[in-house]
């Protein structure tokens, strides 16, 4: 299933999601990774503490990742709803 991520307040709130969905407390998901619980609390709270890295780290232990779609791809298949004359 795809979960759409336009504003960064998402990350934090599929993070979470993301976690416990898989069964998993914030303690057993530092242990995943080698990072205590206080740390995966603080990253849920604000994903900018982290690189891009760690955040593919914490990604694939929630067997999850990251899609690149082009919006202009998914707007051609749609049917064109512009009002005529407008911008």
């Amino acid at each position: 299933m795809d979960y759409p991520i336009r504003f960064p307040d998402q990350i934090r709130q599929q993070l979470r999601a993301l976690r416990k969905t898989k069964g998993l407390t914030q303690t057993q998901l530092g242990k995943l990774l080698g990072i205590g619980q206080v740390r995966i609390a603080e990253i849920e709270r604000d994903p900018s503490v982290v690189s891009a890295a760690q955040l593919f780290r914490l990604l694939t232990a929630l067997d999850a990742h990251i899609v690149l779609r082009d919006s202009r791809a998914d707007d051609a298949t749609k049917p064109d709803t512009t009002p005529k004359g407008s911008w």
